[in-house]
């Protein structure tokens, strides 16, 4: 499958969670973090050289990005927000979904409007908890056919695949394929080729309520499913049994905006900046459409624009280490992760004694058109000295991460962040899939 979540990792202070959906809890000494692709995270390691290694002679660190959310409007932007939230998890941007009987236009007794749902630009498609999901819309949403498995950096997902209508502001996707993580109505547990790393089978395993996965792709695992089975992917079970099946695009788990009936080309997604050493809340904004009114505008902004792959993955460069078509703008991961053996760490958190002013080159996925080469500056902070701060909104914390580099949501405070939905075009981006961001 393309979708990305997070790795779970108890460390000092922090608890890490890598990939394009993540969890992670707690404040203080007890907080988690998240990110959406990568290894998982070791709990104990430290590295040993101080940390004092930038790419340039620059050791005062970088000025932060100053763009303003546009305002909520509940119609095609909603509410984010970060907090301690239900579960406590550090960095993790939230937002509430309306979920309904399909084929209902969201509309009627049938809706319930779930709290807590991890935004994540790093997946693709809607899971919720099926103990989070009131008697009354489960009860009318019709029996599920297949199970899904879900991988994730972090762990996994399982369960039921049943149709809902789902509505977000006043937009409205009709009759989209939703994965019912822990569905009653599939008895068997998941493969044996399913249970890699954590079983996020509640809300607490997970850190939230569900995952909105409104990345660059629509399909959760695309052709792949539709031309073989995929081990890992979509089941038939009778029992306890269950066999890995193909699955037609029209019935895999969706991203729910590309079935919006007009803003569907895409989302923002916008921060507001945070002080240096954190903020207790955070909040922002999730616009859906490009360039389709006057709230989503991309064209005219001089945005930073990337090309990616499907899963929208572009290539960037740290210091020696190049990251072809393994870079990538993860909402769902909260922190910034990447390789660097020279910097100090705690556990699997970087801790330099004084804070790095960093920079990665940016550029197109290797299939695209060659560009000019962009340089993202960004920060990394102790994540002893942020932890103990009791907040729960960073802009500067990272950790350590194998062959990749994931721009967390540290990356989205203070941004618009552009994504753009493959096969659909907008005037500013062309024909995604592609990312772009303004800071300021």
């Amino acid at each position: 499958m393309s979708s990305k979540f997070a790795w779970f990792g108890a460390i000092a202070g922090f608890c890490l969670v890598l990939a394009a959906c993540g969890g992670g809890g707690g404040g203080g000494s007890s907080t988690t973090t998240t990110t959406s692709s990568g290894t998982t995270s070791g709990s104990t390691t430290t590295s040993g050289s101080t940390s004092s290694s930038t790419n340039s002679t620059n050791t005062t660190p970088w000025a932060d990005a100053t763009a303003t959310p546009t305002a909520v409007n509940g119609t095609n932007a909603v509410a984010i927000s970060v907090s301690n939230q239900l579960y406590g998890l550090v960095n993790a941007p939230m937002v509430s979904v309306t979920v309904c009987q399909a084929n209902t236009g969201a509309t009627g007794s049938t809706c319930s409007t779930i709290p807590n749902v991890l935004l994540d630009t790093g997946s693709y498609g809607l899971r919720l908890f099926a103990s989070v999901v009131p008697s009354n819309t489960m009860n009318a949403l019709a029996a599920p056919t297949v199970a899904e498995c879900g991988l994730f950096v972090s762990g996994y997902t399982w369960g039921g695949v049943r149709n809902a209508d789902i509505k977000l502001g006043t937009e409205v996707a009709t009759n989209v394929p939703v994965q019912i993580i822990s569905d009653s109505a599939i008895s068997a547990s998941a493969p044996s080729e399913c249970q890699i790393g954590t079983a996020m089978n509640t809300p607490n395993a997970a850190f939230a309520n569900g995952i909105l996965g409104v990345g660059s792709s629509q399909y959760d695992c695309g052709t792949g499913c539709v031309s073989g089975a995929q081990s890992g992917a979509y089941y038939t079970c009778s029992g306890s049994t269950c066999t890995a099946t193909t699955q037609p695009l029209a019935l895999q788990v969706q991203n729910p905006v590309a079935l919006f009936p007009t803003d569907n080309n895409g989302v923002i997604v916008e921060m507001a900046q945070v002080a240096d050493l954190g903020a207790t809340t955070a909040s922002g904004t999730l616009v859906f459409g490009i360039d389709k009114t006057s709230n989503s505008v991309l064209s005219g902004t001089g945005a930073t624009l990337l090309k990616t792959n499907n899963a929208g993955n572009f290539t960037a460069t740290y210091k020696t280490q190049t990251f072809t078509d393994n870079a990538f703008f993860d909402s769902g991961s909260n922190g910034l992760f990447f390789p660097d053996s020279t910097i100090t760490r705690s556990g699997s958190w970087y801790a330099p004694s004084t804070t790095l002013p960093l920079t990665a080159s940016l550029t197109n996925s290797s299939g695209n058109a060659s560009a000019t080469t962009t340089a993202l500056n960004f920060n990394v902070a102790n994540e002893i000295v942020l932890a103990n701060t009791g907040n729960f909104a960073f802009n500067d914390i990272a950790g350590t991460a194998s062959g990749m580099m994931d721009f967390g949501l540290p990356f989205f405070y203070g941004r618009h962040v552009y994504v753009g939905i493959v096969g659909k075009t907008s005037t500013g981006g062309g024909t995604g899939p592609y990312v772009a961001y303004v800071s300021q």
